[in-house]
Order: C-alpha cells, then sequence, then structure tokens
C-alpha cells in the first residue's frame, strides 16, 4: 500500500470509527453478534493473544474475557479508541497502533493470532499471513474470521452495502472460494467455521507446526 493510500484508509476508518458497530449491526446483527462469541470458544485462560485489525473491539472484548494477556492493534486511531472504550474493565489487554504487514513483535510470541474481517482489504493478504505466522509459537493457531457471501450470487447487495459505507474490498469470498485462499497460500490443514447471518462469517483456523 503507497503512503498516499495508507493515509487515505487511515482517515477513512478514523471517520466512519464512532459510527461503525451501529452501521454493521442494522445490516448483519445475526453474524456480527455472533462472531465474538464464537472466537472465544478457541481462547484458553493461559493464552498470550495478539489481535489484529481490532477494529472497534467487537471481537476483543470476547478474548479480553477468556485470555491470559492480549494485545489489540489497529492502523487506525480512531478504531482503536472505539475498541479501548469497550474493554475499559480488562486489565489485561493493552492497545497499539500497528500495521498487520509489519507486526512490531518478535518472533515466536503468541499462543494465538486473530486477525478479524481485514484479509479481504490488503492488496498483499500474503505478507500478512507471513507475519501472522512469525509472531505464533510453533503448536499455536492463527484464526481469521471473515465476512463472506452466502453464494456468488448474493454478493451484489453486500458489495453495495459495503460501497456505501466506504469499504475498499481487495477479494471477495464465498465459503468454496475461502477454502481455495488459503490452498493458494499454501495452508492446507485448515478448519473451517461459520456464524451465519445476512452476511456470514468464514472463520478459518490454523494450528502452525
Amino acid at each position: 500500500m503507497s503512503e498516499i493510500n495508507r493515509v487515505e484508509a487511515d482517515e477513512f476508518w478514523d471517520r466512519i470509527s464512532p459510527l461503525y458497530d451501529l452501521f454493521v449491526n442494522v445490516y448483519n446483527h445475526k453474524s456480527y453478534a455472533g462472531i465474538g462469541k464464537k472466537m472465544a470458544e478457541f481462547i484458553d485462560s493461559t493464552d498470550d493473544v495478539l489481535e489484529c485489525a481490532c477494529g472497534t473491539g467487537a471481537i476483543t472484548i470476547y478474548i479480553a474475557s477468556r485470555c491470559k494477556s492480549l494485545i489489540a492493534t489497529d492502523f487506525a486511531a480512531g478504531m482503536l479508541k472505539q475498541a479501548a472504550k469497550k474493554c475499559r474493565k480488562y486489565d489485561n489487554v493493552r492497545f497499539k497502533c500497528m500495521d498487520i504487514t509489519n507486526i512490531k513483535c518478535r518472533d515466536a510470541r503468541f499462543d494465538k493470532v486473530v486477525a478479524g474481517n481485514v484479509i479481504h482489504l490488503l492488496p498483499d493478504p500474503g505478507k500478512a499471513l507471513a507475519e501472522l505466522e512469525r509472531v505464533v509459537k510453533p503448536g499455536g493457531k492463527i484464526i481469521i474470521p471473515t465476512f463472506i457471501n452466502k453464494s456468488k450470487k448474493s454478493a451484489g447487495l453486500a458489495v453495495k452495502f459495503n460501497e456505501f459505507l466506504g469499504v475498499d474490498f481487495k477479494k471477495q469470498f464465498d465459503i468454496e472460494s475461502y477454502r481455495s485462499f488459503f490452498e493458494e497460500m499454501g495452508y492446507d490443514n485448515v478448519e473451517y467455521h461459520v456464524v451465519d447471518g445476512r452476511m456470514p462469517c468464514a472463520i478459518a483456523v490454523m494450528k502452525k507446526l
């Protein structure tokens, strides 16, 4: 991403951050509310967790209630501000401004790494996946929830809604193309879970060998 595009993206997400939860809940409440609950099932009380692209903290708050420690990151300060408000009762969470393609953490630092609803927005998702794999411990898990279309035919309404918000999708997935995406990236041992809704969420779970 060029520096100009990065600044524009920062400004967009900062601008929309106070209203993001409202927009998504109006359109896709069932899935949006269910993602965090499902994600909590993958987190253990002994886990040190990194969450990238935490947004307004819809998933963060569920992870924080389960894990030992959590570093929640996003490149938009406005989103981090909203997430911090949601999680203010938890003392095991730190918030940092960070780029998912350049994670400022040492190798094999975390038991679980999470990247929610961001892969489809990245011009170079492979770079992000490589960073997530770098910072997770051997035996740890990479967990990637992403909104998908119910089918290729259902993509139109969802895309129009997100274009209305100003979201710049680099990729669009249904469950089959989501599976194919990870296979093409070299991940062939992936569990998939789907949270249903108007726009469902597919959760890919990969264990680092």
